[in-house]
């Protein structure tokens, strides 16, 4: 294969052509809308990815990798506790108590959920409450930390008391009253997402055993930090009493939003692909403009003894090397647009809602290798079919008749 005639031709085609305009600016056309096919597909994919582990982390905090909660009488046993730390020094846990709560302060009242924890070892696995209580060198008994949405509510001030009223009641004479208890306001959290920062509340594990009657030696559940927690929920499972106690990931506590999350992904993913294919119609054209307006030349290059290899490579090259190059500077123009959008504040979001104010962006390695793959087929496809055009001219009635 005579490589230099091919480059040269190439070189001849790639040029603007004055005496056909239209064939030119379809080529250019064509690497503008890959490149902005590209561009937009590794932007939007960034931005999905980055929502999804924003929105994970946040629940990581809240919810925890791994959950161990009582199946049968509602209590775990310390002893069960202790073993699990033995067992398991990889990982941690943080045993608590749980009730729901109304809480009162003046006219003001709000319902939640208020967590009896120890503060060491929340502090270790809930980084949201580790800032929290990170200034107060002890949390007596019946000191409570809420979320802002609870303080802003209540208008809460330092070492103010507020009630609690707990759902357990308490019998007096004829009538049941709930139970209800005074606490010391010692600080505020602050997790981005305001279903938990209007909701939870944290105080001592002793205050809430003492509240609620709870034994000494029981907890309502275990907390459970992992790394891996795919692979260690099945280890825990082993070690659990199976018809008392069981355990739950975070993936299932919240499987349905993630999956809504990675279907809408795989949809955008699709849908933004359109574009690079829609763009590579103009590769079609432009090839099939150039096919038609050289075919004098292509049938005397065959005549004159090139081969229907050759002639198909031409093309097919012409076509990749405006596909490829709007592939390379669709992922220059994304990484851009990904660094823009990182370090300015272009875009800002509300925090109520999407958990940050900063638009939040990672792209997936598998993500962008897809990204490249799919781009590079699609423009190989469109580049095929006319090469392979190219080498049916009948090389006889074209010297004949032009």
């Amino acid at each position: 294969m005579n490589t230099k005639l091919i480059n040269f031709i190439i070189k001849k085609y790639l040029t603007f052509d004055k005496k056909n305009p239209f064939i030119s600016i379809s080529a250019i056309l064509a690497f503008i809308g890959v490149g902005i096919g590209v561009m937009v597909l590794i932007i939007a994919m960034a931005i999905m990815n980055g929502t999804a582990k924003e929105f994970q982390d946040k629940l990581f905090t809240m919810n925890y990798p791994l959950s161990i909660y009582a199946k049968i009488d509602g209590s775990i046993d310390e002893e069960l506790l202790q073993n699990l730390e033995k067992k398991f020094p990889n990982l941690l846990f943080s045993p608590y108590i749980t009730s729901q709560a109304m809480a009162q302060s003046d006219d003001s009242m709000i319902g939640g959920v208020i967590f009896g924890v120890d503060k060491d070892k929340e502090s270790k696995i809930n980084k949201i409450y580790k800032d929290a209580v990170k200034d107060i060198s002890t949390l007596k008994k019946y000191d409570i930390i809420v979320g802002q949405g609870i303080k802003d509510e209540l208008y809460l001030f330092n070492h103010q008391k507020i009630t609690l009223y707990f759902t357990s009641v308490n019998p007096s004479g004829f009538s049941m009253m709930p139970k209800m208890k005074r606490f010391v306001y010692s600080g505020e959290f602050k997790s981005g997402l305001t279903a938990y920062d209007k909701a939870y509340m944290y105080t001592s594990i002793e205050a809430l055993r003492t509240i609620l009657k709870k034994d000494s030696t029981s907890y309502d559940g275990i907390h459970v930090y992992s790394k891996d927690p795919f692979k260690d929920i099945k280890l825990l499972k082993k070690e659990l009493p199976i018809f008392a106690v069981g355990v739950v990931g975070w993936w299932q506590q919240n499987g349905n939003f993630f999956a809504a999350m990675e279907m809408e992904k795989q949809a955008l993913f699709i849908v933004l692909m359109l574009i690079i294919l829609i763009a590579s119609l103009n590769i079609i054209s432009s090839l099939l403009m150039t096919v038609m307006s050289r075919r004098k030349e292509i049938a005397l290059l065959l005549s004159l003894g090139a081969s229907t290899k050759e002639v198909k490579h031409i093309f097919l090259r012409l076509g990749i090397i405006i596909g490829y190059a709007g592939i390379i500077i669709g992922i220059l123009l994304g990484f851009s647009g990904i660094y823009i959008l990182e370090n300015f504040d272009i875009i800002s979001l509300p925090a109520d809602v999407y958990g940050t104010s900063k638009l939040p962006l990672v792209l997936d390695i598998f993500d962008f290798i897809s990204i490249v793959i799919g781009s590079m087929v699609i423009v190989f496809l469109s580049s095929y079919y006319p090469a392979v055009q190219a080498t049916k001219i009948d090389v006889l009635d074209v010297l004949r008749n032009e």
